[in-house]
């Protein structure tokens, strides 16, 4: 159990990390902060409760599914945000086009990774993640992860949220990559890390 959680609350920090460099990056956030921004922009209600309200919604998708809520499920939210919160003020601005697509790329390398450490930890995936697990199966996680993440960019481009090719990135690649991820160093397949067993 000790190594779950350390397995879980590092994996949080490290994306939290990611989410710092791809945003520093400014070649677009992930589908579902897009959404969250584009929702917020146009209807004035705050970012963070739009996430709240996202979030809350997406755990409720996945629990009437069958996929439970857990501590990992409050803990990537309050970790992952303190970390951002933290990171960005500190991290140097960056102008030149090689190094915010370095940046990116090492942003969302960070993100892969952290994804799949906190949910191989098996202690309740985040919003996102638990939505897009709750379709697997029938649908394979690397497909509906992504899945989501097109909806979530489609909906907040709509609203007037910017996207970009960081945005595209994220929403071809981080399902794939993170269930690679998962396999490779965990040796699990995303729908097992629900089951609640140590990888």
């Amino acid at each position: 159990m000790h190594r779950r959680v350390a397995l879980m609350v590092g994996g949080c920090a490290v994306i939290g990390l990611g989410v710092s460099l791809v945003l520093n990056a400014r070649l677009g956030a992930d589908g579902y902060a897009t959404a969250v921004d584009g929702i917020a922009q146009t209807t004035g209600v705050a970012f963070w409760i739009v996430n709240s309200v996202i979030g809350i919604a997406l755990i409720a998708i996945a629990w009437a599914r069958g996929i439970r809520p857990g501590v990992g499920t409050l803990v990537a939210a309050v970790i992952v945000g303190v970390v951002v919160s933290l990171a960005e003020p500190h991290l140097p601005d960056v102008d030149a086009l090689a190094p915010r697509i370095a940046t990116f790329a090492v942003g969302f390398t960070a993100m892969v990774i952290g994804v799949a450490a906190y949910l191989a930890a098996s202690l309740g995936a985040g919003p996102a993640e638990a939505a897009a697990l709750a379709f697997d199966p029938p649908i394979p996680f690397r497909w509906t992860y992504s899945a989501l993440h097109l909806v979530g960019a489609a909906l907040g481009w709509a609203l007037g949220a910017a996207v970009g090719a960081g945005t595209l990135i994220v929403i071809v690649g981080v399902g794939p990559a993170v269930d690679l991820m998962i396999r490779r160093l965990f040796g699990m397949t995303p729908a097992a890390t629900v089951s609640g067993a140590a990888p």
